[in-house]
C-alpha cells in the first residue's frame, strides 16, 4: 500500500473517531455531567497547583470516566439494534456496562478525594 493510501485511511479514521465524539456529545445528555466534572476537576487542579504525579491520576480518572461513558453508550445503542425487545440477557448486557462506568466514577471520585481533600483540609 502507498504512504499517501495510508495516509488517508487514517485520515478517515481519525475523522470517524471524531464524528463518534460529536453524535455523543449531541445525543447523550451525561456527555454534558462528564464536561462539567471534567472542567471543575481541571479547574482545581489548576487552582491547587497539582504536582505531575496528581495531574497523571486526575487525567487517568477524568479519561477512564469519558470512556467507559462511550463505551457504555455504544454497547446500549448496539444492543437495542441487535434484540429491539426485551430481552433479560440484553439487559444484563447493558447492566454490565453500566456498572463500568459506576466503577470508574467511583475510581475518578476516590482518586479526587485523595488528591484534593488534604489540600482542602490544609487549606493549601
Amino acid at each position: 500500500m502507498a504512504l499517501s493510501a495510508y495516509i488517508r485511511k487514517r485520515q478517515r479514521s481519525l475523522g470517524y473517531a471524531w464524528q463518534g465524539l460529536r453524535v455523543f456529545w449531541k445525543t447523550e445528555p451525561h456527555a454534558r455531567v462528564h464536561a462539567m466534572a471534567t472542567v471543575i476537576a481541571i479547574a482545581a487542579g489548576c487552582w491547587f497547583h497539582l504536582n505531575k504525579n496528581e495531574w497523571k491520576w486526575l487525567l487517568i480518572a477524568i479519561f477512564l470516566v469519558w470512556i467507559t461513558e462511550i463505551l457504555n453508550t455504544a454497547i446500549e445503542k448496539l444492543a437495542d439494534i441487535v434484540s429491539p425487545g426485551y430481552s433479560i440477557a440484553v439487559k444484563q448486557v447493558k447492566d454490565m456496562a453500566a456498572a463500568a462506568v459506576l466503577l470508574s466514577a467511583v475510581f475518578a471520585v476516590v482518586t479526587g478525594l485523595i488528591i484534593f481533600l488534604p489540600k482542602i483540609i490544609s487549606g493549601s
